[in-house]
């Protein structure tokens, strides 16, 4: 077990050159440096953070949700059938013609029978609105408390105006109490959401979004060990400005606020644009890819970090193109809420995400698995002995509805668009990397 963990913390992959963890261990009085242990304090209160989604969901969200007149749906629940729940939950949700006709000779009933079975099996999964609403309605405060909370520590933060100060003396940066919150409190967040995903309904995008939010918390953890908290802190903020956005226009959707809806979406895609595709590469990627070669150059796990900030560059530009792709085609038929404009296109958008992620994920994880051979072959016995260190150098993404459904949503004089948001812009909007 040593021997692996001296294999994992391995310097020549971890530290810029001539660096050891030992320089790290003993900073001056009253002065600290990130260590992986310090993350352990994100499992009690990312707990902590769940208690509390509970509480506010019952105490202040559904009672501001009664207020607005936005009541639990009573869906028609499916008649019990042993025969046609053993389909549904094993075999498909939503059969084809040639299985509802085996069914209906089986069980002795009219096919539009089955099908009505099937629709109220369906929609009795469903989340309520209610439900939705009261989610949405804590997502959206946290984000815009964790956006504030950091922007107001960035503002008086010297690398926020000048980036190269993310790498001037690095790793030998000290590690503020402010900036050690919002990580550890962002983390906690995260860890948060992938224990909420077992209590809450089971939506269809369940696997992918747990992948997600457990690549969100490896990378957050990643640049916290390596001490690249200055970028790391520049990454999350530029993340988070648009979170809120997203959650408050769903909250207005819910409640029938069209126009605020429709303007807060108009506002978020602004932002969503403006940061993903102009402040995030032009900023962030420049000072992490340039500014740091220049200033401390490259090893191991700058090449890995720099290379996860690159594919997430990639699905912002990705998925910018798809939602403006979507936004247009719905503008040229004439369509004027943009929800609807944005929910239309939400199982395409959702289906990208099912097509992308996983490769990406595994692409991902075969280049880690290769980098870390390449960098551990020759050195882990340098790893061991500590007399042999210096002797070593280092080495160069809900079940799709029918369309008559889709038709419906879109076009209802109530501005009703039948998604909550969580399966398209909300899944890779609310818990980015």
């Amino acid at each position: 077990m040593a021997t692996l963990a001296a294999w994992f913390w391995n310097e020549r992959f971890w530290l810029p050159h001539n660096v050891t963890w030992a320089d790290l261990a003993d900073p001056a009085p009253g002065a600290e440096y990130p260590k992986a242990g310090h993350l352990l304090a994100a499992l009690p209160l990312a707990l902590f953070i769940f208690a509390v989604r509970i509480l506010f969901e019952r105490l202040i969200a559904r009672p501001c949700a009664h207020m607005l007149r936005i009541q639990a749906e009573g869906s028609r629940r499916a008649q019990p059938n042993a025969v046609l729940e053993k389909v549904f939950t094993s075999i498909t949700k939503s059969p084809d013609p040639r299985r509802l006709d085996g069914l209906s000779k089986q069980l002795d009933w009219e096919v539009r029978k089955l099908q009505r079975w099937f629709r109220h099996r369906r929609n009795q999964d469903k989340p309520s609105t209610l439900t939705k609403f009261c989610e949405s309605m804590w997502r959206f405060t946290f984000y815009l408390f964790i956006f504030t909370y950091g922007f107001h520590f960035l503002w008086q933060s010297p690398w926020m105006w000048d980036t190269r100060q993310c790498w001037y003396n690095y790793p030998f940066q000290l590690l503020s109490p402010g900036l050690y919150y919002y990580y550890v409190t962002e983390l906690a967040f995260y860890w948060s959401l992938m224990f909420s995903q077992f209590t809450d309904i089971k939506r269809k995008d369940f696997l992918l979004m747990f992948i997600h939010h457990l690549a969100t918390v490896s990378l957050v953890s990643f640049s916290y060990v390596n001490n690249m908290v200055r970028v790391g802190s520049l990454v999350m903020c530029v993340h988070d400005v648009s979170d809120f956005l997203l959650e408050a226009a769903k909250l207005a959707n819910y409640a029938k606020y069209q126009r605020v809806c429709d303007s807060l979406f108009v506002l978020f895609g602004v932002v969503f644009f403006s940061t993903r595709l102009i402040i995030y590469p032009f900023w962030v990627l420049n000072s992490t890819l340039f500014e740091s070669w220049t200033i401390i150059g490259p090893f191991p796990s700058w090449w890995l970090f720099n290379g996860l900030l690159l594919v997430l560059q990639v699905l912002h530009i990705i998925w910018s193109y798809f939602i403006a792709r979507i936004a247009f085609k719905a503008m040229l038929r004439g369509k004027s809420r943009l929800v609807s404009l944005f929910s239309g296109g939400a199982r395409t958008v959702s289906h990208l995400r099912d097509l992308l992620l996983p490769p990406l994920f595994l692409l991902l994880a075969h280049s880690i698995s290769v980098l870390w051979r390449v960098v551990f072959t020759s050195g882990l016995c340098s790893a061991v002995s500590k007399d042999d260190r210096s002797d070593i150098e280092s080495s160069s993404e809900e079940e799709t509805e029918s369309s008559k459904d889709s038709n419906k949503s879109a076009t209802s004089p109530k501005g009703e668009n039948g998604t909550n948001g969580h399966s398209a812009t909300g899944a890779w909007v609310q818990d980015h990397f």
